[in-house]
């Protein structure tokens, strides 16, 4: 039995999320579905992470176990045909077998996408977060700083989750301006349930002044949910890339 390796570009607007679900369409319902029109098999894939509804990815990583001689580097034309244009295999190679796309993951990378302007727009409305108040840019880089490390994230958390522990590390947070674009990239070790969304939120709040920057660090040191930021909706994060 041989196992391949995915990589996947998917606008997930109109999904549930990746995983599969009983109630309500999501990404592994369909590629799991053209993964057996190809093979003739009974094959679930392995997904290297949840998405929430409405959450992107750019570089998603699957894989499956399957006894098709179809080679590995075909299989991304040959799904391309037969998933919907909102979903795209990047690459397909075949790796070893006791390579799985969560558990031998290292790390995550995320970007959020904020466009800081009063006038709403309707083009590319999935894949940012309009936020009509002026935000100040450079409190947020000051109390993005204080995210960087390993600390325990319990208030970057929402319910939800199932985990041994809270505690991760973070090892990125660039902030990139461009006109009124603003875009916040953030790597680490693992991410709590809707973490990158209420760090964002978090910073929003330090963005119009009603935290400080300093202020992060005792709401991380205390981990009270109630006093970190709303989520950002989803529409504005996308997973970028999977570290091995």
């Amino acid at each position: 039995m041989r196992n391949i390796k995915l990589i996947l570009e998917y606008d997930g607007t109109g999904y549930n999320g990746w995983q599969k679900q009983k109630h309500g369409m999501t990404v592994q319902n369909k590629l799991d579905k053209a993964i057996r029109t190809l093979t003739k098999e009974d094959i679930e894939t392995l997904g290297s992470s949840r998405t929430d509804s409405g959450v992107h990815a750019r570089g998603y990583v699957v894989n499956f176990k399957t006894n098709s001689r179809i080679p590995a580097e075909r299989f991304k034309d040959a799904l391309n045909t037969k998933l919907p244009d909102d979903i795209l295999v990047i690459s397909s190679e075949e790796v070893s077998d006791d390579f799985h796309a969560r558990y031998s993951s290292k790390g995550k990378m995320y970007s959020y996408t904020i466009r800081n302007n009063e006038v709403p727009t309707v083009i590319g409305r999935n894949y940012f977060y309009n936020y009509e108040k002026k935000l100040d840019i450079e409190a947020i880089k000051l109390a993005a700083q204080y995210f960087l490390g390993t600390h325990d994230f319990k208030a970057f958390q929402n319910k939800g989750g199932s985990v041994k522990t809270t505690v991760r590390t973070i090892t990125q947070l660039d902030i990139e301006v461009n006109n009124d674009i603003i875009k916040f990239y953030v790597a680490g070790n693992g991410f709590l349930y809707n973490m990158v969304r209420i760090i964002v939120g978090t910073l929003i709040m330090v963005g119009i002044h009603k935290i400080e920057p300093s202020d992060v660090e005792k709401i991380i040191s205390e981990g009270i949910r109630q006093k970190a930021g709303k989520s950002a909706p989803a529409c504005g994060l996308c997973l970028e890339k999977v570290f091995y």
